[in-house]
């Protein structure tokens, strides 16, 4: 698929002609076309958020919109009587989109105009074309993952949790303490592994090494004894944040080298790679082996090198890394690991020591 075809990550809706049949504030009335309500439950199955941009009094297509059983499905939703072209660059900026992945429909062909003029890279489409987007290839991503399947819950969760988190007077601990969050570590099943993958491709601030790891690769070490793919997903009192981490761990009698671990940028306030190197760590320490780790800088994983440092791992030489060979231009960090407290701030559910014994809790 080429730039221009790219997948669209989040398509913004017009309501009047469009969305729903009518316009508002002249009919009183309006009813959404079955047809078109498949297209807003089916692109919400395949991971595409929905927006709204509409010239309508708020409160009132709002309450419509709850009417019609659609409220739920919107993001964002941006109804006043501004520029739609403003209203669609707010809605990518919040969700931190590239406009090139951002969609809009609507009936007026003056309003996509407006659009396509300030935002020439979003890309513009007639309302009469809204029953055919399912077929087209930007909106078919080749694969659904279970990340995807809950993408539009997983943002209304972190705008809520954004606002709680604006009115907390007390410290930011106690903040993360009163969002119950946990921290679940477990083997990478079958069905996640394209999640894993992808994050590899889009973890670049928080990626020891900058490499990325094909979909094949990682299927290829799940049945390998002598590796583990893990996967971190977290929740909390709001809803699930998904799989936010993933770590590719080599294991030898002497040590276990961490050939790979990414985690998310959007779950490093909650001090998520801090946990998870400390979980680690302690796990390490209770099977009686060392720790190692690849590390290659790249132009933004300054933050990951700072991490691996704060715990501890040193570029010392100890005889666990001879069995190692890490890629050229690659440092081979070393900890020899004790014990550590459980966090402060979230429950984390993993095997013991690694993958091999009975799911615990520590905290």
């Amino acid at each position: 698929m080429s730039e221009a075809q790219s997948i669209v990550k989040c398509l913004v809706w017009d309501l009047d002609n469009t969305l729903w049949q009518g316009t508002l504030v002249e009919d009183g009335h309006v009813e959404v076309d079955d047809a078109i309500r498949k297209v807003v439950m089916e692109l919400d199955a395949r991971g595409v958020l929905q927006a709204v941009a509409s010239r309508n009094d708020h409160d009132e297509a709002w309450a419509r919109l709850e009417e019609l059983g659609l409220a739920e499905y919107v993001v964002l939703p941006h109804i006043g009587w501004g520029p739609k072209s403003e209203s669609v660059r707010r809605i990518a900026e919040r969700l931190n989109f590239s406009l090139k992945t951002i969609a809009f429909i609507d009936d007026l062909p003056t309003e996509r105009a407006e659009v396509a003029y300030h935002l020439p890279d979003v890309r513009c489409y007639p309302a009469e074309q809204a029953g055919t987007l399912l077929g087209l290839p930007e909106f078919s991503p080749p694969v659904v993952t279970v990340d995807a399947r809950r993408r539009r819950r997983m943002y209304q969760a972190g705008f809520e949790r954004d606002q709680e988190r604006e009115k907390y007077q007390g410290a930011d601990e106690d903040f993360l303490r009163s969002l119950d969050l946990e921290m679940r570590i477990g083997k990478a099943r079958d069905e996640e592994i394209t999640r894993v993958e992808e994050l590899t491709l889009r973890t670049s601030q928080m990626n020891a090494t900058g490499v990325h790891y094909s979909d094949a690769a990682l299927r290829s070490l799940l049945s390998d004894e002598d590796h583990e793919v893990l996967v971190v997903s977290m929740t909390d009192r709001f809803g699930p944040h998904g799989a936010v981490g993933v770590m590719l761990i080599e294991k030898t009698p002497l040590a276990w080298r961490i050939k790979l671990l990414a985690t998310s940028c959007r779950v490093v306030s909650f001090g998520a790679g801090a946990v998870l190197l400390r979980w680690l760590t302690d796990a390490a320490a209770r099977a009686g082996v060392h720790l190692a780790a690849d590390f290659r800088r790249t132009d933004r994983n300054r933050m990951m090198e700072v991490a691996y440092r704060f715990a501890g791992f040193t570029t010392a030489r100890c005889a666990c890394l001879a069995s190692f060979s890490p890629p050229e231009s690659t440092e081979c960090l070393h900890l020899e690991p004790v014990r550590q407290d459980p966090p402060a701030t979230m429950r984390v559910i993993a095997p013991e020591p690694l993958v091999g014994g009975p799911v615990t809790r520590w905290r």
